[in-house]
């Protein structure tokens, strides 16, 4: 009996000292789409304890976790993503993917993820889980054929016909996170893209004066490796 108690209670204290670890680490981190548009009311479940959190009306949240534990950060209309922690982590950034079609964007607005609903129309996304950018000879043709209001003029990019009297008003080229010149997309083979995403009006003043006329993003399948 006594060797019962005993082994109860060392159990107790180890379940109590792997929780006390859990709350002594907390991890800081915001939940975006289109790596700036804040998701709000996201659930980051703590793969340890099962721990639930929802993000902020910035798309932010802290919890608390176990070394080396996991997080998997789901909303409805926007692919779940896991999340590996180091044990050094303090802080992480999740960019949410949104579900192809406009039933992913309904679902974004309708549950409250996105608040700004103007925003999230700004964007216009293309990925290779719902189209095969194979079927393009070129960028351009990838781009223009499938994005409306995108055109490819003189030495760059015009998002909806913007154009100054002093001449074009071309938009920030982002390929792989890097600012690049239209040119650049000559060296990519269309098969080798893994998307691309149109940020158009205001929703690219995040990227400055540079992103004031639109973004053009295009990520790689190798671009992140």
């Amino acid at each position: 009996m006594f060797k019962l108690f005993k082994i109860l209670i060392i159990n107790l204290l180890v379940i109590s000292f792997s929780y006390s670890n859990a709350q002594d680490r907390v991890i800081h981190g915001v939940v975006t789409t289109f790596e700036t548009i804040p998701v709000v009311g996201a659930e980051i479940i703590v793969k340890s304890t099962e721990q639930i959190v929802k993000t902020d009306t910035l798309g932010k949240f802290s919890v608390g976790v176990n070394p080396k534990d996991k997080l998997k950060v789901k909303a409805r209309g926007f692919n779940t993503q896991n999340v590996k922690l180091k044990k050094d982590t303090k802080a992480v950034s999740v960019n949410l993917v949104l579900k192809p079609g406009e039933k992913g964007k309904a679902y974004a607005i309708g549950y409250g993820h996105v608040l700004d609903e103007e925003k999230l129309n700004a964007v216009s996304q293309l990925n290779s889980n719902d189209m095969d950018f194979s079927q393009y000879r070129t960028m351009q043709e990838a781009i223009q054929g499938r994005i409306p209001g995108v055109q490819f003029q003189g030495g760059g990019i015009i998002i909806r016909g913007n154009a100054s009297t002093s001449g074009p008003t071309y938009a920030l080229i982002l390929i792989d996170g890097v600012t690049s010149e239209v040119s650049a997309l000559n060296r990519i083979n269309p098969s080798d893209v893994k998307s691309i995403n149109v940020i158009k009006d205001g929703s690219s003043a995040i990227y400055g004066a540079k992103g004031a006329n639109g973004v053009v993003m295009i990520e790689t399948k190798t671009g992140r490796e």
